[in-house]
């Protein structure tokens, strides 16, 4: 990719609030986007090579998005449309999740329903 394929050329968002944005497939390559808060929509948004560590998403859309080497320490999501992202590699130690529809959502090829009745059947 050429710097000129790079819609953002200053790298640093560090703190930055994007705010009732239609962002729909931007691209955010080697971007720093540490404390930063979206409440935004980045439908097919792609983040490659990104530092999200302790970002804010509130009521995002961002379904289709794709996600290559990103760190999302301590980042946190409300009221989030995740539907047809797709996550691999990952470290997800310490990650909670509630309130949240789990239908049709597979873990290692595991429907993530089926986890939960065997779980329950066993407990």
């Amino acid at each position: 990719m050429s710097d000129n394929d790079n819609p953002f050329p200053n790298t640093e968002f560090k703190a930055h609030k994007f705010t009732k944005s239609d962002m729909s497939g931007t691209k955010f390559n080697g971007v720093n986007l540490t404390d930063s808060h979206f409440w935004a929509v980045l439908k097919n948004a792609q983040f490659k090579d990104c530092n999200m560590e302790s970002a804010i998403f509130n009521d995002v859309n961002l379904s289709g998005s794709a996600y290559e080497n990103i760190n999302l320490s301590n980042t946190v999501f409300n009221n989030i449309n995740l539907s047809g992202v797709s996550f691999s590699a990952l470290n997800m130690s310490n990650v909670e999740i509630s309130d949240a529809n789990l239908t049709g959502m597979k873990i290692n090829g595991v429907l993530v329903t089926d986890l939960f009745d065997a779980y329950e059947k066993n407990s």
